[in-house]
Parts: C-alpha cells; structure tokens; sequence
C-alpha cells in the first residue's frame, strides 16, 4: 500500500514551470561531468606513468557506482520539479518539495521580513527565476524556483502587500 501523502486536505498546489526541468538537467549533468572528470584524474595520470597503479578491484566498483548514482540522480530531476510546488492561504504560503522525503513548509505572512528574487544566467535565459522568503528563523527553508518571471514578480509583490498588512495588524 503506497504511503498517503503529507499535503494538506483540499489544496491545489501551483507547479513551478516545466522549463525549470531543463534548468535542472543541464546543471545537474554538468555538475556529475565535473565530478566524474575529478574521478578520472588519477586514472590518467596513471595511464601516462605520472602516478602507480591503482588496483582494478578499486577503479571498476569506484566508477560503477559513481556512474550508476549519476544516473539515477539525473533521472530523477523531472520528478522532483514536478513535486515542487506553492498554494497562497489567507494567513500564509504553503511550500511542497520531495518524492521520497516530502516536506510542506507554511509560512506565516506576518513572519516574512522581505521577499527575495533572484535570476541567475542560465535561469535568465529559461525566463525563470527563484522566490526566497525570509524569516527571523535560520531553519525556514522557504524558497520557490523555476517560476516565471511574470508569476515571481506578482509572488513577491503579493506576498510583500500581505506581509505589510498582517504586520500592520499585530
């Protein structure tokens, strides 16, 4: 029996745009391409004569299960932008990421002390960017990639106009 999960009843979760998918596969195959070019160092320096023999019994379980790892964590992109998602409540914003490990965040409005934007090249030019919402607390993980830049600028400035307003209140 699959495990329920942890959302809260009645929501409709906004996903973030599927372009962020393609963010996500070209940083992630270039970040494995890195760690797999440092993994092949000493292999090289071997095959010039730079540096002694490592045993076979080292190198073939080392780079299985690197490349098996790689694999598998770049196959799993897709699905783990697609379980990214938000839901706006009256009193706070409603953060949902994880397959395996779920996790929904709600964040208060009259907690936020501002609301972060941000765009970096390769997410520029996908017109994508990334909300973070700042808090008092350290541990609020409270960040939304992969939106639009259209639906992060409404974000910020809605989530800004009710943060003001619930403060105002107190």
């Amino acid at each position: 029996m699959p495990a329920e999960p942890i959302d809260p009843a009645g929501v409709h979760w906004d996903r973030v745009d599927p372009g962020y998918i393609t963010v996500r596969l070209i940083t992630g195959i270039g970040g494995w391409l890195v760690t797999l070019a440092v993994v092949a160092v000493p292999l090289v320096l071997e095959a010039m004569d730079i540096m002694g023999s490592i045993p076979l019994w080292v190198k073939i379980p080392v780079l299985t299960v690197l490349v098996i790892w790689a694999v598998i964590d770049i196959g799993l992109i897709p699905r783990r932008a697609k379980a990214i998602g938000y839901h706006e409540r009256d009193d706070d914003l409603l953060i949902r990421r994880g397959i395996l490990f779920q996790r929904v965040v709600a964040v208060p409005y009259g907690r936020m002390q501002y609301v972060d934007i941000e765009a970096g090249p390769l997410m520029r030019h996908f017109k994508l960017c990334t909300i973070q919402l700042k808090t008092a607390s350290a541990e609020t993980d409270a960040t939304v990639p992969g939106l639009t830049r259209d639906e992060g600028a409404r974000l910020r400035e809605e989530l800004s106009s009710r943060g003001q307003a619930r403060l105002a209140g107190l």
